[in-house]
């Protein structure tokens, strides 16, 4: 791959702000962040997606929130209000966990159903991407979790939430982008912080970097914080 210029890397980040004590004024600080750089996104939690979409008004750059984060045991109706409520707040982007457990226990049907239920809350208002965690699952399973999220008409598959074990790997975004078809997206998320590791991830499949150190990232430095 040729190499990218800052500019082209920041289009495939939702620059990232999901930790349990940010504040208001932190997630300003994100908005203007990923407005100066041009990031594809925000992520965030979705008690703050109306108060990113009211900082990021004109700016271009999007709004994702996280549904069911960052366990994916909440009730799949839950979810699916949470999504619908973060779209009516101003989000473009949903990003789902799926229900892990389920995934492990072979519960195929009910996890197809769990995402069902969040992409048709906000269909054709917003895109959803399906968060695997990939640090709990076997290949076998990830591989299950990439097709159950595109039968249930998700458009893109995700990597981690940073909280679980592990993060993304060049393997798991490889096995990933392996078993969705070319119109579904690979999102690599968990552990995302310098340039030479998102250029990995892009050359492995990823079509977008979920990641706290997008700033780091576009000026070619390490990052120092995970999400």
């Amino acid at each position: 791959m040729a190499t990218l210029s800052a500019k082209e890397i920041a289009k495939y980040i939702d620059h990232t702000l999901l930790k349990p004590n940010a504040s208001s004024a932190a997630i300003h600080t994100l908005c203007e962040e990923a407005a100066q750089h041009q990031f594809f996104s925000v992520c965030v939690n979705s008690q703050f997606v109306a108060t990113a979409a009211k900082a990021l008004e004109g700016t271009g750059v999007k709004v994702a929130a996280v549904v069911g984060f960052p366990l994916g045991a909440s009730l799949s109706e839950v979810k699916a209000y949470e999504a619908a409520k973060a779209v009516e707040n101003g989000a473009a982007e949903i990003d789902t966990v799926l229900p892990i457990g389920l995934l492990l226990e072979g519960q195929h049907d009910a996890v197809r159903s769990d995402i069902k239920q969040v992409v048709d809350a906000v269909k054709g208002k917003a895109i959803v991407k399906v968060i695997m965690e990939t640090g709990f699952l076997n290949d076998e399973q990830k591989a299950a979790a990439c097709r159950l999220s595109e039968e249930a008409g998700a458009h893109f598959v995700k990597t981690s939430t940073g909280f679980g074990p592990g993060g993304a790997t060049v393997e798991d975004v490889r096995l990933m982008r392996h078993n969705v078809s070319d119109t579904i997206g690979v999102k690599a998320s968990g552990g995302v912080r310098d340039l030479q590791t998102a250029i990995a991830m892009i050359e492995a499949g990823a079509t977008r970097l979920g990641t706290s150190s997008g700033v780091a990232i576009v000026n070619g430095t390490q990052g120092a914080s995970t999400y």
